[in-house]
């Protein structure tokens, strides 16, 4: 079965049929919700909460016992895991450019358009150039100061500090950002510390279509995604 996965997806690395579920099992990933779902407390609340959350949306089935919970480990040459990426609801993944542009281990996989002022180069991308509903992908913009400049990072008081702002639409979220971690600059005239970035940054705004019935039909046909946003 999975050879014949392999073979029509043009998947050439190894894939591991686990029967029983023993890896998953030592990986300590099995989504046991499943087991509990025909169990004695198959009605509870919580249990059909986290049934729609990890296991599926529709009617239950014997097919869904025995499977992980949603997410990725990512592995280096020598096998050890490196990463690991859990999904919070099963059908909203994180793309695998997103997860690698994350841990430092990616480059620019969609051309990127570049901005260059007196003060500060800008480059700007999306990890990936095709996504689907329910794919977690980030805009990025990398920034890098020109030498002799800083740039106002979140908690400077009484300056215009960088912000990436995504306009919102329907049936896009757009999650909270994490700024990188800034240094103190003393500026030394008004006795005054203040957080800068004085290095290249890089911004990762992350970004999911939903994958409602709702966003489904709004979607239908439809090729591209513009966002539109501020800097």
């Amino acid at each position: 079965m999975l050879a014949a996965f392999s073979k029509a997806q043009g998947i050439t690395f190894p894939l591991l049929a686990d029967v029983g579920s023993a890896t998953i099992t030592r990986y300590g990933i099995l989504a046991t919700v499943a087991d509990e779902a025909y169990g004695p407390n198959g009605n509870d609340p919580d249990v059909q909460a986290d049934l729609k959350k990890y296991v599926t949306i529709n009617a239950m089935d014997e097919k869904h016992r025995g499977i992980p919970y949603p997410g990725t480990f990512i592995v280096d040459a020598e096998g050890r895991v490196t990463s690991r990426f859990f999904e919070e609801f099963y059908r909203e993944r994180n793309t695998v450019s997103s997860m690698l542009l994350k841990i430092g281990a990616g480059g620019a996989p969609v051309r990127a358009t570049r901005i260059s002022g007196g003060n500060l180069d800008v480059s700007a991308y999306s990890t990936d150039a095709v996504v689907a509903l329910g794919n977690r992908f980030s805009l990025v913009v990398d920034v890098t100061p020109r030498r002799g400049i800083h740039i106002y990072a979140p908690g400077a008081s009484g300056y215009k500090v960088i912000t990436l702002a995504v306009a919102p639409q329907p049936f896009i979220r757009i999650l909270p950002i994490r700024y990188p971690a800034s240094e103190i600059y003393f500026f030394k005239p008004l006795n005054e510390r203040v957080p800068v970035y004085q290095k290249p940054l890089r911004l990762l705004q992350e970004i999911v279509p939903e994958v409602t019935p709702e966003a489904q039909a709004a979607y239908a046909g439809k090729k591209s995604l513009t966002l539109n946003g501020t800097l």
